[in-house]
Order: structure tokens, then C-alpha cells, then sequence
């Protein structure tokens, strides 16, 4: 989480137990990796819980970048293809599938160009004060509006392309904690945003909930004696 290494790891525990109860509800293969949405978030929080311990001590240095890098790759590179994906699997509307299809084909180039950008740019994260600021040192800055836009597509939007019950919820949820992110905590968003979109995975249960229940076979009525 952004705010301490208490609530980092705190923040994990929560989240794994929501992924644990997310998972036991799936009844179809293509629900897991929707399902599995908080255990991507409890893993994601877990390692800046790491982030945090090596910030603390300088003598941790040596092994900062290894939690740095995976918190980077989960943020930039997972969530792009994992969002729409997971959303595309459970669509059952033909046009609104397409278009998910479509975010996904997106959000993978993407992931694509955002593994060269971490992998060959000079990464950094650091204690500023009560947050973690990270920084990608990336030369060609005339794609990063180009870049925060297919991010916003893929990530944000998809909720609301969904036809699943609930999920405008987590759409708008999730809209709402990026705008609150961008005006208070701008120098901080992949780290602040993430702790919200992590309290917002909670919303996954009540969508596979819904899932649950339709999928459930219907009882039919006794035949008269």
C-alpha cells in the first residue's frame, strides 16, 4: 500500500482472504482469472510491503529493485491484458465481447511497449514522505499521453463495457479513485492507485456472486401425485 509497511502487508492478508472467497465462487473455467483479480492485487501489495522494507534501510539496496520491478510489472505490464481479458472470458453479449476483444489486443501492445520501457529505462522508487514516488526515467515522454490513455481504456473502461450485473459498480468505483488520485496524489498515482483499486477488487465477490447464482441449475417444480 502507499501508506506504511503495516498496511502494505495488512492490506495483502485482506485482499488474499476476498481472492480465496472470489475463487470458490467460480462454476465456469473462464470466471478464474476474473475471480482471481484480488490475489493478483494481495500479491501486488505484498511485494511494496517489500518496497517499503528496503526503502527503510539503505543496507537493503542491493535487493530494492527485485520487489520494485515485479510491483512494475504487475501494475504496468499484468493489468493492461488482465483486466479486459478476464472481462472478455465471462461476456456473454456478442458486440460487447468484441469490443473487450478489441481492449485486450490493445492493453497486450501495450504491456508489450510498457515491458521494453521498464526493462531498458532507468527505475526508482522512493520514500516521499508518507508515500512511494516511483519513477521510470523514459526518454521519449511524447508517448506518455498516448500511453495513460490506452492504460485508462483498458484498465478503466472495461468495467463499463461489461454487460456482467455489478460490474459498472467496479467501473465506477474504479473511476472515481483514479480522478481522486489525480488531483491529490498526483506524484504518487501508480502507487495510491493501486491501494484503491485493491480495496475496490472487493467488488469482485458480489459480480461472482451474481455469476454464481445464474449459473445455478434451477429447480423445477414437483409433479403433482
Amino acid at each position: 500500500m502507499c501508506f506504511s509497511t503495516t498496511a502494505s502487508f495488512g492490506a495483502s492478508a485482506i485482499l488474499a482472504v476476498a481472492g480465496v472467497v472470489s475463487i470458490k465462487k467460480v462454476v465456469k473455467p473462464e470466471q478464474i482469472m476474473f475471480a482471481s483479480i484480488p490475489i493478483i492485487f494481495s500479491i501486488q501489495q505484498f511485494t511494496e510491503g517489500f518496497v517499503w522494507i528496503a526503502l527503510k534501510d539503505p543496507n537493503n539496496n542491493e535487493w530494492l529493485n527485485i520487489p520494485v520491478l515485479i510491483f512494475l510489472g504487475l501494475a504496468q505490464i499484468i493489468w493492461p491484458v488482465w483486466v479486459p481479458l478476464s472481462m472478455m472470458l465471462i461476456e456473454k453479449n456478442d458486440t460487447r465481447k468484441k469490443v473487450l476483444k478489441l481492449f485486450f489486443v490493445i492493453g497486450s501492445l501495450l504491456s508489450i511497449f510498457l515491458t521494453y520501457r521498464i526493462l531498458f529505462s532507468s527505475v526508482s522508487a522512493a520514500i516521499t514522505p508518507y508515500h512511494i514516488h516511483y519513477d521510470i526515467n523514459f526518454p521519449h515522454r511524447q508517448y506518455l499521453t498516448i500511453i495513460a490513455a490506452s492504460y485508462f481504456l483498458v484498465t478503466i473502461v472495461s468495467p463499463f463495457i461489461s454487460s456482467a450485473k455489478r460490474m459498472i459498480n467496479l467501473g465506477l468505483l474504479n473511476f472515481a479513485s483514479f480522478i481522486i488520485t489525480v488531483i491529490f496524489f498526483e506524484d504518487y498515482i501508480i502507487s495510491v492507485w493501486c491501494f484503491f483499486s485493491a480495496l475496490i477488487s472487493w467488488n469482485v465477490i458480489l459480480v461472482m456472486k451474481d455469476l454464481e447464482a445464474k449459473n445455478q441449475p434451477v429447480a423445477l417444480p414437483s409433479a403433482a401425485i
